[in-house]
């Protein structure tokens, strides 16, 4: 089998890449995947029970990209959703990220005088890092901002990355909100929606253009295929066989259970910031839309990454293992023209939903010489 460009990968980038070969250079392109399914992380299907669900953990769209929306939209309908998030703490579920709303349930008796000095020192409406607030002079502040780490942060992040904060990125911390307002909604974004027939039927429309074939099943590299170019959205240290070692990654394992009723969560997700070995339910109904008498919740157990075994879910933030990404980089740009890499494993990067089809968007423009690609920073741009 040849075609003029072998896509490795099904998932956002790979799809995105190959549709825009396909559609605007009336090139040939197969898409391989060692996966029996297209759609990468964000595969949904049907449970057992009928249940619709995300096999790899629940996928919320948003993106404040307009261009990301518009270019999506061509392949899906959608139905709006906004997604919500509560903490369990001290036997109380409170709104994530930590709100005034968070504040009154946790502190009632102190609530009134922090949301003042909060207020009065941000703002109404402004999100602030933690990490700022414990750097604040008001000593009250602080003690806030010491409270919501512990409670809502310390344990969640030590279960999510195997690793105590002090071992993580500062940004890590960094990048945790606490808004000074009442918005419960997890996402802030313009855009945010699920694809009214899901991703599956996304998926298939973004790889339906008759110059494209889809191979499941199928391990890079390929025997038989062959191909011009290659765009390789894997493990970048698996392409070149770990020849500088692995880079690390944290993996997840998913729990779904059914439940003979047909709601069983006061909000889609729960999380858990305390001893138990899972970090979070979701009760994927909220997410789908889906009406029934049974309902079915998944939930998510973090455990450490091993090639072959495990799947690569979250490239870990520190600053060796960048260095390491770097030295793979380094082998890369010997192919450059030849192979092209990006995508969530290719890049060492964690991506939302829009970044990574923005990322694809990217690297079409690198091919075509209407620019350079590179890792995607912010939210679809």
């Amino acid at each position: 089998m040849r075609a003029d460009w072998l896509v490795v990968g099904a998932g956002f980038t790979g799809a995105v890449v190959a549709e825009q070969i396909a559609s605007r250079l009336d090139q040939s392109v197969i898409v391989i995947d060692r996966r029996d399914h297209i759609g990468g992380n964000a595969y949904d299907t049907k449970h057992p029970s009928g249940v619709v669900i995300h096999r790899y953990g629940p996928h919320i769209f948003h993106t404040n990209a307009q261009r990301i929306w518009e270019y999506l939209s061509r392949f899906t309908t959608w139905r709006l959703y906004e997604h919500r998030v509560l903490a369990e703490v001290d036997g109380l579920l409170v709104p994530v990220p930590f709100n005034l709303e968070s504040l009154a349930l946790l502190l009632p008796a102190q609530a009134a005088q922090l949301e003042r000095k909060l207020v009065g020192v941000y703002g109404p409406g402004a999100s602030v890092p933690v990490l700022e607030l414990r750097q604040t002079a008001d000593r009250d502040v602080r003690r806030l901002a010491d409270f919501i780490y512990e409670k809502l942060f310390l344990k969640y992040t030590e279960k999510q990355w195997g690793l105590s904060p002090r071992e993580l990125d500062p940004s890590v911390t960094g990048r945790v909100p606490v808004r000074i307002s009442r918005d419960s909604r997890y996402f802030l974004d313009a855009h945010q929606a699920m694809p009214a027939e899901g991703y599956a039927r996304l998926f298939e429309r973004l790889l339906g253009h008759p110059s494209i074939t889809v191979r499941l099943g199928v391990q890079f590299p390929a025997p038989g295929i062959k191909a011009k170019r290659i765009v390789y959205t894997g493990p970048i240290d698996e392409f070149f066989g770990f020849v500088h070692g692995p880079l690390a990654y944290r993996s997840l394992n998913f729990d779904f259970r059914e439940f003979p009723q047909s709601i069983v969560q006061p909000a889609a997700t729960i999380n858990y910031p305390d001893e138990r070995p899972y970090t979070r339910s979701t009760e994927l109904k909220y997410l789908t839309g889906q009406k029934s008498s049974n309902t079915v919740l998944v939930y998510e157990y973090p455990l450490a990454h091993v090639p072959g075994s495990t799947e690569p879910y979250y490239p870990i933030p520190r600053q060796d293992h960048r260095e390491l990404h770097r030295r793979y980089l380094s082998l890369a740009s010997s192919l450059r023209g030849k192979v092209w890499f990006g995508g969530r494993l290719a890049d060492y990067r964690y991506y939302n939903m829009d970044q990574a089809v923005a990322r694809g968007l990217a690297l079409f423009k690198e091919i075509t010489g209407q620019g350079k690609a590179g890792p995607v920073t912010e939210s679809g741009r």
